[in-house]
């Protein structure tokens, strides 16, 4: 299985959430490891969670949505975790502030 690392928006992951679907449009701009190593996989996130402040217009959180499929759509329970910040962050702050780890069950929540 592949591990992608898909930028999202609070709206966007509470609509994925809803519909137990990441659509193939969003993960045509995930990011993936380019090796199994957790270097590797700590820059494919940050690459995610710096495409997801992009999304931002203005204070708000990094969601990304890490996925393990193969398949376009993938399905929600492809979702192995969620990273965001724990708070709403300024959109000048430093970029490679750390996220926190979520699991899929703790989505309804994180989302409030």
């Amino acid at each position: 299985m592949t591990r992608i690392y898909v930028p999202a928006t609070a709206a966007s992951l509470a609509a994925w959430h809803a519909d137990g679907l990441i659509p193939a449009t969003a993960l045509a701009e995930a990011f993936e490891a380019p090796d199994d190593t957790e270097e590797g996989e700590y820059a494919a996130l940050m690459s995610a969670a710096d495409a997801s402040a992009d999304l931002l217009d203005g204070p708000g959180r990094r969601f990304v949505v890490v996925v393990e499929s193969a398949y376009a759509p993938a399905d929600w329970a492809d979702v192995v975790a969620v990273h965001a910040d724990v708070a709403d962050r300024d959109p000048d702050a430093d970029s490679e502030e750390d996220l926190g780890w979520f699991a899929t069950q703790e989505v309804p929540d994180l989302l409030r």
